[in-house]
């Protein structure tokens, strides 16, 4: 499925075992990384100067200077192409902060992908060693809408099969969980790996799978965020909800549907007794 450059999908981590630590303090990873059809919007006009301008609903606390993540990747791109021009960028927030499902990554790999279009240079590669400098999961990002296994500390990337088609519905209960507090409660580092995931699934297979798969991440962040077991605990309970997972390090969570009439049913039924929460239903890209 093409994906809009413009757009910065939320980076949904299916499974997420911690399988390690490296030198310098950094964790291990395999996890499975998939996409939802929903995310950030970013848009670029040329212009003598690089400017960014942020709006939307998780606008605010976000910085608009060389911090952010769109400014990073879109001067890392003209710096090494060697390109004069400039960009008036402008970023729709509409995915909530320190989530877990990667809204600053997806941020800088949608510049990359709209500036190289723009610009008419050649992208990074996933590969490329200065995209792990914008972050560990802007690789990833930048290998979007397409699934992949992700190893290492985010660098090791393995194209997958497409998934079956389902849709997703993303629950946010309000509570920002930043990545660093919960590797810092995680008891143990050197957790087994997943399974292999069989070729040619469908849908029940799927889940049945993923169901066997951890997320080793859950538990401190649950620590740090009750409120993440009272999402998922919500989910759980919805009627169409096959599998409900919490993505990345949270606060987010997860429930897979057969199809996307059900997952905005489920969404809607949750939206009108959470009002506090974020909710969003999307299908699953592949």
């Amino acid at each position: 499925m093409p994906l809009d450059k413009g757009l910065a999908p939320a980076k949904i981590n299916l499974a997420l075992h911690v399988t390690g630590v490296r030198a310098g303090g950094y964790h291990l990873l395999d996890s499975i990384v998939a996409f939802a059809g929903v995310g950030d919007q970013l848009t670029a006009l040329p212009a003598s100067e690089l400017s960014l301008e942020v709006t939307g609903p998780f606008s605010r606390g976000v910085p608009a200077d060389e911090t952010n993540s769109v400014l990073r990747a879109a001067r890392m791109l003209q710096e090494a192409r060697g390109v004069a021009q400039g960009a008036k960028l402008k970023l729709t927030k509409t995915l909530p902060h320190a989530a877990g499902i990667g809204s600053g990554s997806s941020d800088a790999a949608a510049t990359l992908r709209l500036l190289s279009q723009i610009w008419g240079v050649e992208n990074f590669a996933p590969n490329d060693p200065e995209v792990l400098e914008l972050g560990a999961d802007v690789p990833v990002c930048l290998h979007a809408p397409e699934p992949a296994r992700m190893r290492g500390i985010g660098e090791v990337l393995e194209p997958l099969p497409a998934l079956p088609a389902c849709g997703l519905v993303l629950v946010n209960p309000g509570v920002e969980v930043p990545t660093g507090r919960v590797f810092d409660k995680l008891e143990r580092s050197d957790n087994a790996g997943m399974d292999e995931l069989p070729e040619a699934l469908d849908y029940p297979g799927f889940v049945e799978w993923l169901a066997a798969q951890r997320n080793d991440l859950q538990a401190p962040a649950e620590a740090i965020a009750p409120e993440i077991a009272r999402a998922l605990k919500r989910l759980r309970a919805m009627p169409g909800v096959d599998l409900a997972l919490m993505s990345g390090s949270g606060a987010t969570c997860i429930g897979l549907t057969r199809d996307m009439g059900r997952a905005r049913q489920v969404a809607r039924a949750i939206q009108l007794s959470e009002m506090g929460w974020w909710v969003a239903p999307a299908p699953l890209l592949s």
